[in-house]
């Protein structure tokens, strides 16, 4: 946890003259405890890469869940177990508040074929009944939005899905999720890639 303390101040100072006067007040409760998510999903939360997550604006649905995820092992990953068992302790509402009111910026910009898009929003109408026709998600039911999210970023989920190295906790979405992914190839997750991350 020091370790991570440490993180948080490198983080803070090095933003201190990067600050984007549209970010958001730094004065609220989960301002400073979200500093450290800044590392890697950029100031505010709008990833500069392609293959972070964006999470300006994120429900406080879906980021809670996610982060319990993680903290939890039920979705692994060696880099953000850390960091989410960090915000469990310093303050999940707080962080998860800060994001939701975030204003998101456009993704990285990336090279895309024209012919990826259109396969992508064709395979994307089997996606619409759990993300939405437009990949906007469900904050209810906290389902992640998947448009503008950056490519790579989308594609690794894919992937994980694919392999069972992540499951849905909801039993029927699974099933579907499942039998979907089941006849998709790995060009397939690159369109729907594509489709999504150039979706405003």
């Amino acid at each position: 946890m020091q370790k991570i303390s440490v993180i948080v101040l490198l983080v803070a100072l090095a933003l201190l003259g990067t600050v984007d006067a549209g970010a958001g007040p730094l004065d609220t409760p989960g301002a400073q405890k979200a500093l450290v998510c800044s590392a890697c999903h950029g100031f505010a939360g709008n990833a500069p890469g392609h293959a972070v997550p964006i999470i300006a604006a994120m429900p406080p649905s879906y980021f809670k869940k996610a982060i319990n995820d993680y903290a939890t092992g039920k979705r692994q990953s060696p880099e953000m177990e850390p960091y989410a068992k960090y915000v469990l302790q310093f303050g999940l509402d707080d962080i998860a508040d800060y994001f939701a009111v975030q204003r998101r910026n456009a993704p990285a910009k990336a090279k895309t074929d024209s012919k990826m898009i259109s396969r992508g929003a064709t395979l994307a109408t089997q996606c619409a009944s759990c993300h939405g026709a437009r990949g906007d998600g469900d904050a209810f039911r906290a389902v992640p939005a998947l448009q503008g999210q950056p490519a790579a970023y989308l594609k690794s989920q894919m992937d994980l899905f694919k392999g069972d190295e992540r499951r849905l906790e909801d039993a029927e979405q699974e099933k579907i999720k499942k039998t979907m992914f089941k006849r998709l190839e790995a060009a397939a997750f690159a369109d729907l890639a594509a489709y999504y991350s150039n979706l405003k």
